[in-house]
């Protein structure tokens, strides 16, 4: 069995970590992010109050139609 000294181990933890830092930043680019690990924030385009009313009445009509059928 090795024996390892105090500096030896701590050069070993500082390649693991290392090691461990470069597989993340791989697996990142592998998964699409490329900023930690974590996905970019998706913007939503704001809606005018035209449109949500549109799309209100459209779900509305959608809903009033399931509705006749279920009777």
């Amino acid at each position: 069995m090795a024996v390892y000294t105090h500096a030896m181990m701590n050069d070993i933890l500082a390649s693991i970590d290392s090691e461990i830092n470069a597989l993340k930043q791989v697996r990142a680019v592998l998964a699409g992010t490329s900023h930690g690990g974590r996905k970019a924030k998706r913007k939503y385009k704001t809606l005018s109050a035209e449109a949500r009313a549109k799309i209100s009445a459209a779900q509305k009509k959608r809903w009033a139609k399931q509705k006749r059928a279920a009777k």
